[in-house]
């Protein structure tokens, strides 16, 4: 077994695939769970009948979830873009309202130091 250190990004992506690979498990599992409690409401369904109709039901509820977890997704892209738009924007007018007073403060100083020297 390597017993060197990996790199911290390298570390982050492993951590960030498991938690993907139990975030998928938790779902299948919820989606299982939904449909079982859905197909106990179903009592009159012969046991074949019965997995059908979870097998669908659980298939249906996990392409929502998927679904939701792209729509949930590209909103934080979007977010992202405008938020680092927004951020961009305001650095600029920081930058240029700091540029603004010291270009006052030195006109300022120099307004005074010819007054001081004319005197």
């Amino acid at each position: 077994m390597d017993d060197r250190p990996r790199p911290a990004v390298e570390t982050d992506l492993l951590i960030q695939e498991i938690e993907g690979h139990l975030l998928v498990e938790s779902a299948r599992a919820e989606s299982r769970a939904a449909a079982a409690r859905f197909g106990d409401r179903l009592d009159w369904l012969t046991r074949a009948q019965r997995e059908e109709v979870e097998r669908v039901y659980a298939d249906d509820h996990l392409a929502l979830t998927r679904a939701t977890w792209r729509h949930t997704a590209r909103r934080c892209r979007e977010l992202r873009a405008e938020y680092e738009a927004r951020y961009r924007e305001l650095r600029r007018r920081t930058l240029a309202g700091g540029l603004l007073a010291v270009a006052c403060a030195l006109g300022t100083a120099l307004a005074l130091a010819a007054v001081v020297a004319g005197v």
